[in-house]
C-alpha cells in the first residue's frame, strides 16, 4: 500500500509489529506498507491522502519479469516518511484516473500499476525466490507440469499466459526460457501436441474428422484441414485411408 499525502501537514504515528516510528507527513510525502502486516496510525491534524493497492500476483509476475526467475515473495520496505516523485506522481495518475474513469481506463492503470511496480522493485523491495533456476531453461519438472497441462487441456483454447502461469514466470521470460528449452515457440509445440494427437486419432478411425478437429483443440474442421496440408500435403481424410 502507498500513502500519498495531498494536501495538510500533521505529525504521523504508526505502530508496525510492535514498534512504533514518528514523522511529519506533508504534500509531497508518502508512507510504504508491505502486504497482510497489521498497523496502527494516529495523527493530530486533518489530511487528505489517497491509497494505492499493488497485488501480491502483480508484484510477483512483474518481479519474475525482471529477474528472469520464479519469485516466491516480495515484500516491500516499511516507510512511514519518503520524497520519491516517481513513486507519488504515478500514484496521482492512478488516482486520477479512478476518479474520471476514462477510454481504456482498466488497461491504463494496468500500465501505470506495472511501472510503479518495476520502481517499487528497483528501490523499495525485497525480493525472495522459489528455487534456483539455471537462465535460458526450464527445470524438468517444470517442463513436465506444463506437458501435462497441455495434454490435459489440448482440446482448449491454450494462451501463452496460461503457459506462463503453469510455469510461476511471467509470460516475457516465460516465452525465452521455453523456446531456450525445447526449441519451439510455445504456439508451435502446442500445435506439433494438437497434430501429434489427431494424427493418432485419425489412424484408429473411431472417430468423425469434425470430432477429431474439436478433440485435438482446432477451431474447427477446416483449420484441421489447413494445418495437415501445410504440414503433410494430405488433408485429413486421405491420411485416414493411407
Amino acid at each position: 500500500m502507498i500513502v500519498r499525502y495531498r494536501s495538510g501537514q500533521t505529525p504521523m504515528e504508526r505502530c508496525l509489529d510492535g514498534k512504533w516510528s514518528k514523522a511529519a507527513c506533508e504534500p509531497g510525502v508518502f508512507s510504504l506498507l508491505t502486504h497482510s502486516e497489521p498497523s496502527h496510525w494516529t495523527w493530530s491534524q486533518c489530511i487528505d491522502v489517497s491509497h494505492t493497492y499493488l497485488s501480491e500476483a502483480l508484484m510477483c509476475r512483474v518481479a519474475s519479469d525482471v529477474m528472469e526467475r520464479p519469485v516466491a515473495e516480495v515484500r516491500l520496505l516499511d516507510l512511514l516518511r519518503a520524497h520519491d516523485p516517481v513513486v507519488t506522481n504515478i500514484a496521482d495518475a492512478i488516482t486520477l484516473e479512478a476518479q474520471q474513469q476514462g477510454l481504456g481506463g482498466a488497461l491504463y492503470a494496468e500500465a501505470l500499476a506495472m511501472q510503479l511496480t518495476v520502481h517499487l522493485l528497483r528501490r523499495y523491495a525485497a525480493v525472495t525466490y522459489r528455487d534456483c533456476f539455471v537462465a535460458g531453461a526450464l527445470p524438468p519438472g517444470r517442463l513436465r507440469r506444463l506437458d501435462e497441462y497441455i495434454e490435459s487441456h489440448l482440446h482448449e483454447n491454450i494462451t501463452i499466459e496460461q503457459l506462463a502461469k503453469v510455469a510461476e514466470l511471467g509470460v516475457w521470460t516465460f516465452t525465452r526460457h521455453f523456446k531456450s528449452t525445447t526449441g519451439r515457440s510455445a504456439h508451435a509445440y502446442v500445435m506439433d501436441r494438437r497434430v501429434e494427437r489427431a494424427r493418432r486419432l485419425l489412424s484408429q478411425g473411431l472417430m468423425a474428422i469434425k470430432e477429431v478437429a474439436f478433440a485435438c483443440g482446432f477451431s474447427d474442421q477446416a483449420h484441421m484441414t489447413r494445418v495437415f496440408q501445410a504440414r503433410f500435403g494430405i488433408t485429413p481424410s486421405r491420411l485416414r485411408k493411407v
